[in-house]
């Protein structure tokens, strides 16, 4: 059983404790959080012991690894003191706004030897796997597109003192919110991308941007597109269109899956739709699990810290197209 602390007890921090309520492979034991008073109810509820000071957390013997779910800019300097603590660290994304900061974080961890884990939880979707097999299997032949989708309405709720709202902390408009989720998908599935042009909107939001859409270009010659919108009808598609198929995930959840096959002999023909369906697939739980596993085998997170890496320089090269208008090369 790897003893862990949360950092940050917002929404999608009390989500990451709640995912591993019945969890036999990681537990909670710790919180840290700036204050006590919009924490303590459930730090009582859920027997965390609380702090309002991290170098207790990362001085505490009796945790093994730290979780942050803290504002992005933040990343960087808690990732780097809890390797120096020798902590495990599992950080939300986006991992790092600059591809700089990245390579410190990644250098410490390294010279550390701790596992880094990121929470990218959709590529553990049982859905994410058959869409991975049918691209590396070859069931859709060469690869022509990708296109991504996913949205939210949580934008219509930000203050205007909300850290989410502030461009410092989300800049590319829904990228950080959401739109890293799709650019990791797209890397794990079809490789490096090599260029970007994006454009950032503002649609319903009274606060920040809310709404992006991206053009990709991949080493292999695929193209690709991302919208995300943070004030849209909750809805999630990852689709594939190659030469030999058509695959797609579908909803929020990500619950179905669609494989049609070319018939090679008709031009304009398809085989009937393979259609699978996954409920109830916890992916929180699926990849604290997957640390904690790491963590016990000694061994690397899954997801590549080289797919990390090259996410940052994705994000980054995405907000300076929508900041100049102009198309990117990915450093």
């Amino acid at each position: 059983m790897i003893r862990a602390a949360i950092v940050g007890l917002g929404r999608w921090g009390k989500n990451l404790v709640n995912s591993t309520a019945e969890s036999s492979a990681l537990r909670f034991t710790a919180a840290n959080t700036r204050t006590r008073q919009t924490a303590d109810a459930f730090c009582r509820e859920k027997s965390l012991r609380w702090t309002a000071d991290l170098n207790e957390v990362l001085g505490d013997p009796a945790i093994d690894a730290v979780v942050f779910a803290t504002p992005h800019s933040q990343h960087p300097d808690q990732v780097r003191r809890a390797a120096a603590a020798g902590k495990h660290v599992f950080v939300e994304k986006p991992f790092a706004l600059t591809l700089a900061e990245a390579d410190q974080m990644l250098e410490a961890a390294d010279r550390a030897g701790i596992v880094l884990a990121v929470g990218f939880n959709r590529r553990f979707h049982p859905s994410m796997t058959r869409l991975r097999e049918a691209v590396h299997t070859g069931r859709l032949g060469t690869i022509v597109t990708i296109s991504a989708e996913q949205t939210a309405l949580h934008g219509l709720e930000l203050a205007a003192t909300a850290w989410r709202a502030q461009p410092n902390e989300a800049p590319g408009g829904a990228m950080t919110a959401i739109g890293v989720h799709l650019v990791d998908g797209m890397i794990d599935l079809l490789g490096p991308i090599e260029s970007v042009f994006a454009t950032v909107g503002r649609r319903a939001a009274a606060h920040a941007d809310d709404t992006t859409d991206v053009l990709l270009t991949f080493k292999t010659g695929a193209t690709g597109h991302i919208f995300c919108s943070t004030v849209a009808t909750p809805h999630y598609r990852m689709a594939l269109y190659g030469t030999g198929g058509f695959a797609e995930i579908l909803s929020h959840q990500m619950g179905t899956f669609r494989f049609i096959a070319s018939l090679p002999d008709e031009a304009f023909g398809a085989a009937a739709p393979e259609v699978f369906e996954t409920k109830g697939f916890n992916m929180l739980t699926a990849e604290l699990e997957s640390f904690a596993a790491s963590i016990e085998a000694r061994r690397p997170f899954p997801t590549p810290l080289s797919d990390i890496r090259h996410g940052v320089a994705v994000f980054e090269a995405i907000v300076r197209s929508a900041a100049f208008g102009t198309a990117e090369a990915v450093g």
